[in-house]
């Protein structure tokens, strides 16, 4: 997998950290408190849409009262404190962070979250002291599945695309790194669990854990 790879950039949420499911409870919590009824569909509708243009959205299609950056803020705060305390680094990717640092190999994180979950991720787990890059969706013209927040994480990195292997654990991800001319790894997580099928007719490489790449276990496309 690691063969002629030169960089590798990994997406945040169900990719680095398991925390995709923390945000329907959030989506939920928020609604509620304006009267709103949550529905299922909604992640579905915003799935791979950097934060501010998740904010966009919802603002306009609950007709909300609240600006794009009090959206942004409320939503920060809701999540901060999970993110510093509660999320958890997926199985094993921490050792291969390490393995990563050991053979010289960049890394960077081109995520759809916000800076300042980031920060706070950062602050529990440290990611920071193994990537040369962070870059946010927001930051860049759109949101995955174009290509543009892996394609300026590796501008940053100073890597062609194709010398890039990317992680990902959602379709919308997954596509962006493809359409980025990038290998990709899909990771496995509960949350995009109905994409299992979909994920694997797309990406090159999937893994169900970490550890799946130094056991040499994983599926190869």
């Amino acid at each position: 997998m690691l063969d002629q790879i030169k960089a590798v950039i990994f997406d945040l949420d169900g990719t680095l950290v398991d925390s995709m499911g923390l945000w329907r409870d959030i989506d939920i919590a928020f609604l509620r408190e304006r009267g709103i009824e949550y529905h299922d569909s909604l992640q579905a509708l915003i799935e791979g849409m950097s934060f501010t243009e998740t904010a966009v959205f919802c603002k306009e299609y609950y007709g909300l009262s609240e600006s794009v950056e009090e959206l942004k803020a409320i939503w920060n705060k809701m999540a901060e404190h999970k993110y510093r305390y509660e999320v958890q680094p997926k199985p094993g990717v921490l050792e291969f962070l390490e393995e990563l640092k050991g053979r010289g190999i960049k890394m960077g994180i081109a995520t759809s979250n916000s800076g300042e979950l980031i920060e706070a991720v950062n602050a529990a787990h440290h990611f920071d002291r193994y990537m040369s890059c962070i870059v946010t969706s927001c930051s860049v013209n759109k949101g995955k599945p174009a290509p543009d927040v892996y394609l300026e994480a590796a501008r940053q990195l100073a890597v062609a695309p194709k010398d890039c292997l990317v992680f990902e654990d959602i379709v919308k991800g997954i596509e962006a790194g493809k359409n980025a001319g990038m290998k990709v790894c899909a990771v496995e997580d509960a949350y995009s669990v109905c994409q299992r099928e979909q994920k694997r007719e797309i990406c090159d490489y999937y893994i169900e854990t970490y550890h799946d790449i130094r056991n040499n276990c994983y599926y190869q496309a």
